[in-house]
């Protein structure tokens, strides 16, 4: 089988949430939240041979394929075909505490690629953009259906891109004629809507736009706040918690709680004395967040906005009521 996706922060991965001298050396439990084809828990069953990993997806066609690249592990590996905020909340209370928990929040290169699900505006395929194709709105509900002003706001919040308004008016210009239902007819009528010496940049003017809907369509940024909160409650005493982001929104709702878990005071501030004991949460491992070097960024363009921050989980995080954190 080929593989597409090439995990990114892989060694930063593997040196920063190593069990290799914690307690449970020998018996470890790991959750990888975003499975993917199975990169980083490929890496960490052959690195670490008593690991034990759960991987989670809510792409079955790509778990299938993780299936396939991991099968050699044998019981080894477990799996979950869902959101990992499902999966979180409903941990129940007499299954093992993991040890390791690892969230990498990009995209495989494998959606843009092979899915054939409207990704990339560099292919001519249905305008679909869910992860999971039989749940929600697909980018073409979306952009045929969403108020122009929505839809601009929608796109400058997911994205900052600074033509959002003449976007959003040539989307809803174009969906009265006909609707709008590939990768293609979008990523032209962007392309047309914007002046053109945007046209001619860094990037292809309906990069920011298609992000935008990704992150829209499959509610990214309002999955992470509660599953961040509830998989650090799931988390066993003294495991850690590593977060790979690649949008600065995501890497502010993971900063700012990493932060307050850190704080000794997790009381909200509207609190007249401190009822948490002082004591933190967790640990930061990372106070600043661990970037991939130079070499990585030749050989792996995606991995150029990846971030990582890890913790070290002191006790539950109940109290900290997921102050300072935000669904978008």
């Amino acid at each position: 089988m080929e593989i597409v996706h090439t995990p990114v922060l892989l060694q930063e991965c593997l040196s920063l949430l190593s069990p290799v001298g914690e307690s449970y050396e020998h018996d470890a439990l790991m959750i990888d939240s975003t499975l993917g084809e199975g990169g980083h828990s490929y890496h960490f069953l052959s690195t670490y041979p008593s690991l034990k990993i759960i991987g989670l997806d809510a792409d079955a066609v790509i778990q299938k394929r993780a299936r396939e690249r991991l099968s050699p592990f044998g019981e080894r590996m477990e799996f979950y075909n869902g959101w990992f905020n499902d999966f979180y909340r409903s941990y129940p209370a007499e299954k093992r505490q993991p040890d390791i928990i690892l969230f990498d929040l990009g995209i495989s290169v494998f959606h843009y690629e092979r899915s054939g699900r409207g990704f990339s505006f560099r292919y001519d395929e249905a305008l679909d953009m869910r992860l999971n194709p039989s749940a929600g709105e697909s980018a073409a509900d979306v952009v045929n259906s969403m108020p122009e002003k929505e839809l601009a706001n929608m796109i400058y919040l997911y994205s900052d891109e600074r033509y959002s308004r003449k976007i959003a008016f040539a989307i809803v210009q174009a969906r009265q004629h006909e609707r709008i239902l590939s990768s293609k007819a979008l990523a032209d009528i962007i392309y047309d809507a914007v002046p053109s010496a945007y046209r001619h940049g860094a990037i292809h003017p309906a990069t920011r736009t298609f992000q935008a809907l990704r992150i829209y369509v499959n509610s990214e940024l309002k999955r992470l706040p509660q599953a961040v909160h509830d998989a650090f409650n799931v988390l066993a005493p003294g495991g850690k918690l590593g977060v790979i982001t690649f949008h600065s929104l995501e890497d502010k709702i993971v900063k700012n709680y990493f932060r307050n878990l850190g704080k000794r005071c997790v009381c909200p501030p509207e609190f007249p004395v401190c009822t948490c004991g002082g004591t933190p949460c967790a640990e930061v491992l990372t106070h600043k967040p661990v970037e991939p070097t130079e070499e990585e960024v030749k050989v792996n363009s995606p991995s150029r906005s990846a971030k990582l921050r890890v913790v070290r989980k002191l006790r539950n995080a109940d109290e900290l009521r997921l102050y300072g954190v935000e669904a978008i």
